[in-house]
């Protein structure tokens, strides 16, 4: 696939997904026909005909100061018809298992309340209020802290997005899939391997992991977790009307 350089409107009304990682995006990627990687300031950027409409798909790290970013970078040279969030999640629903697909009625971040949309889909997803907040839930009694409210899953980005989305007047989506189950707390805390951009540092924690043998079972079993969800995730967006 080659790389192109977009300019304003030259591909009117397509559909922007925002995640923090590129991987997150491997599932919905098999579904494309055609794609091309697009020049952006940001860590991912690619064009795709899927499922016969036109995405733009960027991701730029975890939070929401990086997600900002990645909206800015791709509306200064993309008309969009829906912004969706999109990616992993923390589950905070006990009910929910890794790989299930989360719908948001509503993403809470902070002390805003931020309406989502359903698209249609013939395939089933959970759906239910999502948290959204600058750090990773690492344990699960921080999830069931957060549950108390009676949030379905958690996660990083999707409230710079709805709030962008919001001021613009676009339709907002987040739509996300489980990494990890609210039982689950993480092998680390990787909220302590992040750099001053926000990102994780990847060779810090392999540093960590290293000197903590214990830890490499869970990181394996997340690993897994992640490559399954990617798949139903993939599958539940190519299959979405928006």
């Amino acid at each position: 696939m080659g790389t192109v350089s977009l300019s304003t409107g030259q591909e009117a009304s397509a559909i922007v997904a925002i995640a923090a990682e590129s991987r997150e995006f491997d599932g919905l990627l098999r579904h494309a026909r055609s794609g091309s990687s697009v020049e952006l300031d940001v860590d991912f950027a690619r064009s795709a005909e899927i499922s016969g409409h036109r995405w733009l798909l960027a991701a730029n790290g975890p939070g929401h100061d990086l997600a900002s970013r990645a909206m800015r970078a791709v509306l200064r040279v993309q008309a969009a018809r829906a912004v969706v969030s999109t990616g992993f999640c923390g589950a905070l629903d006990p009910a929910l298992r890794a790989a299930d697909v989360v719908v948001a009625t509503e993403v809470w971040s902070g002390t805003n309340c931020f309406r989502a949309e359903a698209p249609g889909s013939g395939q089933a997803a959970a759906r239910g209020a999502v948290v959204s907040q600058d750090r990773v839930a690492t344990t699960a009694g921080e999830k069931a802290a957060l549950r108390a409210r009676g949030a379905a899953a958690v996660e990083m980005e999707a409230g710079a997005v709805a709030s962008m989305a919001q001021d613009l007047g676009l339709p907002f989506y987040c739509i996300r899939v489980v990494s990890d189950e609210a039982s689950a707390s993480l092998p680390l805390d990787f909220n302590r391997f992040r750099n001053s951009r926000g990102d994780f540092d990847r060779g810090r924690i392999a540093r960590a992991a290293a000197l903590r043998p214990w830890t490499w079972p869970g990181l394996i079993h997340l690993s897994r977790n992640c490559r399954r969800a990617s798949v139903t995730l993939g599958d539940f967006l190519a299959d979405c009307r928006f």
